[in-house]
């Protein structure tokens, strides 16, 4: 049994400031070139069966639309900003799903789901905007190990 669960931080967005709803935050320019960039490296790495939940904020929507797999992204209600470590891991289906899964949500869940998995503890790591960890669990001897398969940044494709 192997599950890859790859998590995606929004691209950069507009601050609360310039919009009323937090939902409503918008990707800047340089936001819309951070998504195309992972994107691109992101449409080379992924197997054609990933699933990819995103959550229901404008910002992540926007993040995701940049990938080439509009059939395959499914919004999920429970990745909104503020969405805990439990949330986010049910959704997944975490550690029982039979295919990648891609999730484009927020700080600090991203990084809590990063820092729990793969240390035990829900610690607040920080995710860069626009980057990706991708995290992959096995079993070995009938024990889960959780492996750190990559950590790319828009700045490094």
């Amino acid at each position: 049994m192997a599950m890859d669960l790859i998590l995606w931080r929004h691209a950069e967005a507009f601050e609360m400031r310039e919009v009323q709803d937090d939902l409503d935050r918008a990707l800047t320019a340089k936001g819309e070139r951070q998504a195309q960039r992972m994107a691109t490296w992101l449409n080379q790495q992924l197997p054609s069966t990933a699933r990819v939940l995103v959550s229901p904020a404008r910002r992540t929507q926007q993040t995701a639309a940049a990938l080439d797999r509009q059939t395959r992204i499914k919004t999920v209600a429970a990745l909104a900003p503020e969405a805990g470590v439990e949330a986010l891991l049910h959704a997944v289906r975490w550690p029982q799903s039979r295919e990648p899964v891609l999730v484009v949500g927020h700080q600090p869940t991203l990084g809590l789901v990063a820092a729990y998995l793969l240390s035990g503890q829900p610690q607040a790591w920080s995710v860069k905007k626009g980057a990706v960890w991708w995290l992959r669990a096995r079993e070995r001897e009938g024990e889960l190990q959780v492996l750190l398969h990559a950590v790319v940044s828009p700045d490094m494709v």
